[in-house]
């Protein structure tokens, strides 16, 4: 009896955490792909590659202009 009720406890747990998770990540999905959230799942993953590509680029381009005003030590 006290297995049943264990296995029974376990089922409805991880019904609840599943209910949970899926709501997650429906409400978590469009704010995610903000600005990409139109075309296929490949148009969306290449508009996040391009996004992060770019804002790597311009990471790197502010951090050499600034190497370059400040005097060598």
């Amino acid at each position: 009896m006290k297995a049943m009720f264990g296995v029974v406890s376990l089922l409805v747990a991880l019904a609840i955490v599943g209910f949970v998770a899926a709501r997650q990540l429906k409400t978590a999905a469009p704010s995610a792909l903000s600005g990409a959230a139109s075309g296929t799942v490949r148009e969306q993953s290449q508009q996040i590659q391009q996004k992060v590509k770019d804002d790597v680029t311009k990471a790197l381009q502010q951090g050499a202009e600034a190497r370059k005003d400040t005097p060598d030590q």
